[in-house]
């Protein structure tokens, strides 16, 4: 696999990751409003409607935990590629490639910093919530690892950047 094709397909992967965090968005924050009417209906002690919510998240996490784990060993397989290219290779002549997936892994991070920003809006509703057994610390830990791949991929493509903009001949600066 060449260059090109390399920086294409990690390219696709940060589309990808930014669809998934586009898609539990949505979710989380459905959730979170559930969670804060069941909270206000406990509160007034007014008898809980939802009665599928508890159910409806564990799943939700155990899908967004599955699906987690399905992007990671792409991540990992593409990463390990992409090290194995020399840095004399890197020349300018993948400068906009190198940029162009600079821009894509910024998109990745609003998509991350704007799950991170639902996720903490459901963690203040589930403070003192204990009506129910959720599995908050799976989404916690889902959140951690989202967090954690978004950085990898953040480093990745400003260490590319910065590689294949060192590499300029004398006469490109």
């Amino acid at each position: 696999m060449n260059i090109e094709q390399l920086l294409g397909k990690i390219t696709d992967f940060c589309e990808t990751l930014r669809l998934f965090l586009q898609r539990q968005e949505p979710a989380l924050q459905d959730f979170s409003r559930r969670l804060l009417q069941i909270t206000q209906q406990l509160h007034k002690n007014i008898p809980v409607r939802d009665k599928a919510f508890a159910d409806e998240f564990n799943s939700y996490v155990k899908q967004l935990r599955a699906e987690l784990d399905d992007l990671e060993p792409v991540w990992a397989q593409l990463r390990a590629q992409l090290r194995q290219v020399p840095d004399k290779d890197l020349t300018s002549d993948w400068a906009l490639l190198a940029k162009g997936l600079n821009s894509r892994a910024k998109v990745v991070s609003v998509a991350c910093d704007e799950f991170s920003t639902t996720y903490d809006i459901f963690i203040k509703h589930y403070k003192n919530f204990t009506a129910a057994k959720l599995h908050v610390w799976l989404l916690t830990s889902c959140q951690a690892d989202i967090c954690s791949l978004t950085g990898k991929v953040l480093f990745l493509a400003r260490e590319l950047a910065r590689k294949t903009g060192q590499n300029r001949s004398l006469y490109e600066r």
